[in-house]
């Protein structure tokens, strides 16, 4: 990954700005809770991520971790110990340049469902569903922390934006930090018209390439 990858006309220091925005953002409308969830943009020498155990609503810019792309600790709190999943993404996903990672309510409770198609969790509810999230496979259960994830996301990623990964929650890359959000939201969103659709007749939408 060189310099012309990087998000074109974004300082670090704008950048860890905009997370500590967004990720509060996040928070306060109860896309996560606690100390779940993590965000992290890409740069030229490495990403940024936000630091393990702390929350998305109260991020200090300036403790922001950052991290090499061989997962080398360079500076701010001690990163996420969910932040080799971001590098994963990367590493399959040049194109992208920030990843959310959320533990929020609807799409959780669709990664927990028996009866989930694994190739694509979620029926085609909404054109913006297909234009923002796209296909959205189901990774199989790890428990926090096996290394081994990261292969499954770096193996789904060469495929998709969007994953969910089983009893745990969304993974979704964007071209920008504020795609990546978007593209969150939606996924959140879709996944609970889901779950209201459950056992209702539902017309969905018909073959459609955005």
């Amino acid at each position: 990954m060189t310099a012309a990858n990087q998000a074109p006309d974004d300082s670090e220091r704008e950048l860890r700005e905009q997370m500590a925005a967004r990720g509060r953002s996040l928070f306060e409308r109860r896309f996560t809770h606690g100390s779940t969830g993590n965000l992290s943009v890409r740069l030229n020498d490495g990403i940024l991520v936000t630091p393990t155990d702390s929350s998305l609503g109260s991020l200090a810019p300036d403790r922001i971790a950052k991290v090499s792309f061989d997962g080398e600790h360079l500076a701010g709190d001690r990163p996420s110990k969910e932040a080799f999943l971001h590098l994963s993404m990367y590493r399959s996903r040049p194109q992208e340049f920030a990843v959310v990672h959320l533990h929020s309510t609807y799409s959780v409770a669709v990664s927990c469902m028996a009866e989930i198609d694994p190739e694509n969790v979620l029926p085609p509810i909404t054109a913006y569903q297909l234009m923002r999230v796209g296909r959205c496979p189901l990774v199989p259960f790890y428990a926090p922390g096996d290394m081994e994830l990261a292969a499954a996301v770096g193996e789904q990623a060469k495929t998709t934006r969007a994953m969910l990964l089983a009893n745990h929650g969304p993974v979704i890359a964007g071209k920008s930090l504020a795609a990546a959000v978007a593209a969150a939201e939606e996924l959140e969103e879709t996944a609970r018209l889901f779950l209201l659709l459950r056992g209702i007749p539902t017309r969905l939408v018909p073959d459609f390439h955005p």
